[in-house]
This record gives C-alpha cells, sequence and structure tokens, in this order.
C-alpha cells in the first residue's frame, strides 16, 4: 500500500479519535440519537456455507444470526433504524450484502472468529469428535483502507472496542499476528479485502465476536443474556459514532 493511496482515504484524528471515545463512554444506554440514521446489520456465512464450526459443531452462521438480531433489538431500543441483511441466509454473494443496502448511514458485518488448522486439536464431546483450540479468546474488529469512508470507519470501529472494553468484554491479541492495526488499544485491524466493507458505499466494520474454537468462550458465546450486553454497547458505540461532529 502506496503513502499515497493512504493519503487518499485518511484515518481518523487522534483528537477525533479520543472524542469519539469519550463520547462513546458517556453515552447514556437510552441516548436519544437525534435524526435517526439507518443502520445496515449484516449476518455473516449463509445457511449454504456457514463458515467456522464451533468446538462443539456449531455453525458459525448460527451464531452471526443471533448475535446479529441482539444488535438490531439493541439499536431500535435506541430509536435507530435497522435493515436486516442476509436475513434468511440465502444471499448470493459477498458484493450483494452492501449492495443491498445503499442508502444506509452505517454497515456492520457480524462474525466469529475461529483458528487456523495447524493450531487445532480434538476432543469428545457429545459422542462426537470436534477440533478446538484453547489458546485465543476475545473479539476484533476491521476496516479496510478501499472503503469511501475509512476515516468514519475507524472512529465506529473505536467506539465500539471502547464500549466492549468498558463493559469488561477483553479483545484478543490473535490477530494482530497477521493484519496491521488501525487502533492497537481498541482492537481495530486493516483488512483490505474484505469485500464487504470496500464494496459498501458507507463506514463498514466487520465485528468478530469471539472465538468459537475455544471450548470456553463457545459457551458464553452461546448466552443470550451476554449477547444482549454485548449487543447493547455494540449498538451505542455506533450511536455514539455517528453522532459525533453533528
Amino acid at each position: 500500500m502506496t503513502a499515497r493511496r493512504r493519503n487518499a482515504h485518511p484515518v481518523a484524528s487522534t483528537a477525533s479519535l479520543m472524542a469519539a471515545v469519550a463520547l462513546a463512554i458517556t453515552l447514556p444506554a437510552q441516548a436519544d440519537t437525534g435524526c435517526a440514521p439507518v443502520i445496515a446489520v449484516d449476518i455473516g456465512h449463509t445457511l449454504a456455507a456457514p463458515g467456522a464450526t464451533s468446538a462443539r459443531g456449531r455453525t458459525e452462521f448460527e451464531f452471526n444470526r443471533d448475535l446479529a438480531l441482539q444488535v438490531s433489538t439493541a439499536l431500535e431500543r435506541l430509536d435507530v433504524r435497522t435493515e436486516l441483511v442476509n436475513g434468511d441466509g440465502a444471499i448470493e454473494s459477498l458484493a450483494a450484502r452492501p449492495a443491498q443496502v445503499p442508502a444506509a448511514d452505517f454497515f456492520l458485518s457480524i462474525h466469529h472468529d475461529s483458528i487456523g488448522e495447524r493450531e487445532l486439536e480434538y476432543w469428545q464431546a457429545d459422542g462426537e469428535t470436534y477440533s478446538y483450540s484453547d489458546r485465543w479468546t476475545g473479539h476484533s474488529l476491521f476496516v479496510s483502507r478501499r472503503n469511501p469512508d475509512l476515516g468514519r470507519s475507524v472512529l465506529c470501529a473505536v467506539t465500539i472496542g471502547a464500549r466492549l472494553q468498558r463493559a469488561g468484554f477483553v479483545p484478543t491479541q490473535k490477530s494482530g499476528r497477521r493484519r496491521e492495526y488501525a487502533d492497537r488499544q481498541h482492537a481495530v485491524h486493516f483488512y483490505d479485502n474484505l469485500v464487504v466493507l470496500y464494496r459498501a458505499r458507507q463506514p463498514a466494520v466487520l465485528f468478530e465476536a469471539g472465538v468459537i474454537k475455544h471450548r470456553d468462550e463457545e459457551l458464553l458465546l452461546r448466552e443470550p443474556r451476554r449477547q444482549a450486553l454485548m449487543a447493547g454497547e455494540i449498538a451505542t458505540g455506533i450511536a455514539a459514532c455517528l453522532g459525533a461532529g453533528r
């Protein structure tokens, strides 16, 4: 990536990031968001291609759907309009996801993380053999320098990360082995070639909620109350971000 390319899509300034983090931390859970933006919430993967399999055999798509629905509910409680993308799990392509919501103000894609094949071990659960790894846990966030609004994408990722950490969610260091940091403190990474991020017309963030190959974290990620808490912090972070500077 050349310096010219990066300058064409400036990252949010340090001052803007600090202001957004402060706003994210102080914004009350039932904040009035004013002129309500529209948030697209994308359920990662599909029924036909469900993504990774958890340490107990549940598909990533199922985890993604559960959390995406919780995020949509949390946004609606903040009087933020939502559009669910891939609700039936049958969307035809990655590019079709952002194309479905061209007028949305923000695009959030929900995913859960896995582990590389070389780090996996095997165990028995409910009479079946599954792969797992208990090395890594935690969430992470991704933005693309190819997105038309990189600055706002980073800003929103940082505010989401700030809210999650304030609520006690711990980010992972796993992604830092391969993906450059946009903001190390809040586990925001650059992933320039993610189609759903660079094809979006609006600011866009991909969120990895946790590592479903980790046997203990998988159980936490299944808990509806924990999902609701995580979703509430994500929703409040987005509302704070989109309200910053308006």
